[in-house]
């Protein structure tokens, strides 16, 4: 049986195969889209600015992802920046040949809901933790939900993630200085371990236990 995943890679798979550096934009805020965009390696950042001049994480995308379907299926206009977290490469295809696409693929359009509850869930969390916790806390979670979605499992219950503290700071709505702060005291305690290549939690079960996750 063809998967999702499949369908998904040999549909997209037709259209160009393009690179982007990091922190490249691909979509401008106000801009109209050149289409869907489908992410085959690498991440991207999906942001608004505040009044303020700083920038409010969405939602990062990771490979497999496609975007941005708010404006695909109801025609909302773009107002974020999708930039590049990492080095990417994508395809990009016209919007009506993704609706027909879709719905020609029940299974692939489910999966696609499926997602969006995830992502849901997932800001809705995320905007709890900001309003009304402290520093401490939202750093925890950022350190969470990065390893979720984006770590690779270790021995016992370790996970590592290949993202550093900037952008781990700009998700949880802190400072960089702030945020290398709480690192700095995970790091002392031993629940953190930090190299160039990124982070390590040590013990996922005791940052659940932090987090009251169950």
């Amino acid at each position: 049986m063809t998967t999702v995943t499949n369908k998904l890679n040999d549909f997209f798979s037709a259209y160009t195969l393009r690179a982007a550096k990091s922190g490249e934009i691909l979509i401008q805020a106000g801009d109209e889209p050149a289409g869907v965009f489908f992410l085959t390696t690498g991440r991207v950042r999906k942001y608004d600015i505040s009044d303020h001049g700083s920038e409010m994480v969405v939602n990062t995308y990771k490979e497999g992802a496609f975007f941005p379907m708010a404006w695909v299926i109801n025609g909302e206009p773009n107002e974020y920046f999708y930039e590049t977290a990492t080095k990417c490469t994508y395809h990009v295809a016209p919007a009506d040949d993704v609706v027909a696409f879709l719905k020609d693929n029940p299974d692939v359009l489910f999966d696609l809901l499926a997602r969006v509850f995830r992502g849901v869930e997932g800001l809705t969390k995320r905007m709890a933790f900001m309003v009304g916790s402290n520093a401490h806390r939202r750093a925890l979670f950022e350190l969470y939900i990065s390893c979720r979605r984006f770590g690779t499992a270790d021995a016992g219950s370790a996970c590592s993630i290949n993202i550093h503290e900037g952008e781990l700071a700009q998700a949880a709505g802190l400072s960089r200085e702030t945020f290398s702060r709480e690192l700095q005291s995970l790091k002392k305690s031993g629940r953190v371990l930090i190299s160039r290549k990124g982070l390590t939690v040590t013990d996922m079960k005791w940052l659940e236990r932090e987090l009251e996750i169950s």
